[in-house]
Parts: C-alpha cells; structure tokens; sequence
C-alpha cells in the first residue's frame, strides 16, 4: 500500500473519531467562529489599543458575554420575581373578562361564539394557572439551554479570537486553493457577517427600544419589556405578537380599551409595519454601506434580510448567524466557478 493511501485512511478515521468527539459542540464552535469573523475588525481594534492578542480577545469576549448574558439575566431575574408574587386575584380578572367576552362578543364578532363555546367549558382558573406555569417551565427550559450554549460560544469566541490569523493561515496552508481565491472567501464572509452582525444587534435594539419607550409611559417596566420584545422580534412572522397580545388583552381586561388599542396598532403600524419592514432593510444598507469597503462586494440588504428570516425558521435562534453566513458563502462559491470559467474561456481563445 503507497504511503498517501494509508495516510488518507488513517486521516478519515482520526476525522471520523474527531466528530464523534467534537459532535455535541459543532453547533457552538460554528457559531463563536462566525462571530469571530463578524467581529474580526473589532478584534483587530482592539489589538492596536492593548498591544496585546489575549488582552484584545478577553475585551472582545467580555463585551460579546454583555450582551448575551446581561439582558437575559435582567430579564430572568425580573420573571422569576413576577411569577413568585403573581396575584390570582389578576388572574381571577382575566379569566372573567375572557369568558365575558366569549360569552357575549361584540357584533362585528359574533361569528366566533359558536368556535369557541366549548372552550368555556375548560376554562378555569387551574387552567389559565396550569398554562401559565407550562410556559413559565418553557421559558427556563429555553433560558437555561441558551445561557449554557452561550457561555460556550463564549468559549469558543474567546479561542477563536486569540488563535484566529494561526487558524486561517495553517487553513489556507492545507486547503488547496490559490492565495487569491482563499483571500477572497474569507474577504466575503467576513464582510457580510460583520454587516450581520451588527445589523442584528441594531435592529434588535431599535425595536426592543420603541416598544419599551411605549410601555414605559402605559406604567410599565419599559427597559425589561424592551430586552424582551428585542429577544423576540427576532422571532420570524409572530415575534412581535408574543409581546402586544398579552398586554392588549390584560388592558382589556383592566378596563383600558384605550391602551389596549394604541398598543396593538402602535406594535403592529409602527414597530411591525414601519420599523421592521422599511426601516430595517435601511439599517441593514447603512450598515453595509458603512463596515464595507469600495473594492468589497456588497451584498444586497434585502438577500440578507432574507436569509436572516430564512436561518431563524431553518435553525432557530442560531440561524439568524447561520443563515447569511451560508448564502454568503455559496455566493462566494458562485463567483469563483465565475472566475474560473473566465479564465478557461480566456486559455481557451488564446
């Protein structure tokens, strides 16, 4: 047997045993790398600041875990406190206002008591409790294996950015590509996970911000709301619902009509319609026009906007990393066959 081919199998197997090893944690590691490269120029920043890579790669991962953890910690905190001294007398409250409601529905809204009269019959205060507690246990669960695949990315984050130049030149040594071929995939990629990146978090914050900034002058707590409604606007089609619905029906239920109202055509017009449909793919342009540069190729703002919402149905949370960074790449692909194809053409006539 010719050396190459022993090599070759002993390499399949060690790559073989390797992902059985490394399976329960590709996810992650893909993740912290992609966020490696989205914040490479920060990395990079920061390195000329410290005049250190471990200084600048624990600054980078520090401010990454801020804005994984701190959020979600105030969130969680806050939720357990609600949730301990959640009085059954709202709950009472509700329950009486929905089965009015039901019972005795507006005109426009009669065509929905024949659908729903057997749900009276179920409901109840240990129901209402009952649901109340499976989605309180659904939240932890969700929470607690994000903060554990978080802390990983974090990680992972913190290797990638320390080790990040050694890991793409031993790649770039082993993959065989030309030097102009291999510069320019990772040029793409990382040019559109930064304007990802970023984008993520500006919009995230934009909106959690206007809903905020509303609930606050209804009485409520604006800053856990608007940590909450940024998290879930992030979920496609139904995010923003799972914020307005609740506090819609709780004010109807309280006897606000009004507020009910305004936060339901305040959610849906100017967060939904105007912020999340028109003004986002903005942001998502502004930011491309700004982190890029002229002899980068720029990724149209709505294929990202797109592939966003297509990583996120696809691979939930994650996807919303995923998902442009796998378009990007097969774009990439896509015009280096392009290029390839010029250049036989070009041998071809010559």
């Amino acid at each position: 047997m010719k050396a190459q081919y022993f090599t070759a199998i002993l390499f399949v197997i060690a790559l073989y045993w390797m992902y059985l090893l490394y399976a329960p944690f590709l996810m992650v590691m893909t993740i912290a790398a992609l966020l490696a490269v989205s914040t490479a120029t920060l990395q990079e920043y920061f390195e000329r600041v410290f005049h250190s890579k471990l200084a600048a790669a624990l600054v980078s991962s520090f401010l990454l875990a801020a804005l994984f953890f701190a959020p979600l910690g105030y969130f969680l905190a806050n939720l357990t406190i609600k949730l301990n001294n959640l009085d059954p007398g709202t709950l009472q409250h509700i329950e009486n206002y929905i089965e009015n409601f039901i019972a005795t529905p507006p005109e426009y809204l009669q065509f929905i008591k024949p659908d729903f009269s057997d749900t009276l019959k179920d409901l109840d205060m240990n129901t209402i409790t009952t649901f109340i507690l499976a989605m309180a246990t659904k939240i932890g669960s969700f929470s607690a294996g994000f903060v554990k695949n978080a802390f990983l990315v974090i990680i992972f984050y913190f290797f990638a950015q320390y080790n990040g130049t050694t890991i793409v030149t031993f790649l770039k040594r082993i993959v065989q590509m030309s030097v102009e071929d291999s510069t320019l995939l990772v040029r793409e990629l990382s040019s559109v996970m930064s304007v990802v990146f970023y984008s993520i978090i500006a919009t995230a914050m934009f909106e959690g911000a206007l809903f905020g900034i509303a609930l606050s002058f209804m009485g409520y707590n604006g800053l856990l709301f608007g940590i909450m409604y940024g998290f879930a606007s992030l979920i496609p089609v139904i995010g923003g619902m799972v914020m307005w619905l609740p506090f819609m029906i709780y004010e109807f239920s309280m006897g606000n009509n009004n507020h009910a109202i305004f936060i339901a055509v305040y959610s849906i017009v100017v967060i939904s319609i105007i912020a999340d449909t028109f003004i986002k793919p903005l942001i998502i342009k502004e930011i491309n026009k700004k982190l890029l540069k002229e002899d980068d190729t720029k990724l149209n703002e709505l294929v990202i906007f797109f592939a966003i919402i297509a990583g996120l149905t696809t691979f939930g949370f994650w996807g919303m990393i995923l998902g442009p960074a796998i378009t990007a790449f097969f774009l990439t692909i896509l015009k280096l066959f392009e290029a390839r194809s010029k250049e036989c053409t070009t041998e071809q006539k010559g």
